[in-house]
């Protein structure tokens, strides 16, 4: 935990979330930066990597936390992906539920 926030609730597997973060690989090469970029990112927790989906459910709004994400729980060696055990600092901005289908 860098930073604690002041949420209430845990996203789950099936919210969006919105966060800003930064990622590296153990060697210090930075690979991906919403911060970077310049904005935050609204992102479907069935569509990040498993480490994320797992260490978000941890989170609550306002946390800032570093997860050390180990190759399996990340691109599992998938070519053009970063490889071997991962770092990112996350922050929690926002805990969307699912939109219900009227259907």
């Amino acid at each position: 935990m860098i930073k604690a926030g002041t949420g209430n609730g845990h996203p789950t597997p099936r919210d969006n979330v919105t966060v800003h973060y930064s990622g590296w690989t153990t060697a210090g090469a930075l690979f991906d930066s919403s911060v970077l970029k310049g904005a935050p990112v609204t992102l479907d927790m069935n569509n990040v990597i498993r480490g994320w989906t797992e260490g978000l459910q941890l989170m609550v709004e306002g946390d800032r936390t570093r997860f050390w994400i180990p190759e399996k729980l990340a691109y599992k060696g998938e070519r053009g992906k970063p490889r071997g055990m991962l770092v990112f600092d996350i922050d929690l901005i926002r805990i969307q539920p699912p939109i219900k289908s009227r259907f």
